[in-house]
């Protein structure tokens, strides 16, 4: 008997370098820094890869130019924030589907400190 799991595949956007103007300090917002963005989105593409249709799975390169844009107009205090704009965007091109992100600021301004740091969070976590 075949299982009535439902399969899921991952399309991954990875090390996408996004210039935006985050961050509690007013210099941040005023001036902009690197973010990383590394994201995976759950899906079957087994249709796709049958068919050999872009229309049957999810265009990357739409979410990339997407999120470009909204990097490029967002100003905001925290990447929790920024986090959340991001699955919005990628919610209104592919609708709900199970996403998860890990979104680094990638110069923070600490004193002493030369690391990153990121946030995960998961939209719609498969079961």
């Amino acid at each position: 008997m075949p299982s009535q799991i439902p399969s899921f595949d991952v399309i991954r956007i990875d090390d996408l370098r996004l210039w935006a103007h985050v961050g509690v300090l007013e210099h941040e917002r005023r001036d902009g820094q690197w973010f990383r963005l590394d994201l995976a989105l759950h899906l079957d593409v087994s249709t796709a890869a049958a068919s050999d249709s872009l229309e049957a799975t999810a265009d990357y390169s739409l979410a990339v130019s997407a999120l470009q844009g909204l990097a490029a107009e967002i100003h905001c205090l925290t990447i929790e924030h920024f986090s959340e704009r991001v699955f919005e965007v990628l919610e209104s091109l592919y609708g709900v589907m199970p996403m998860h992100l890990r979104l680094s600021k990638c110069s923070p301004p600490i004193a002493g400190f030369t690391g990153t740091v990121s946030l995960e969070r998961w939209r719609h976590r498969p079961l």
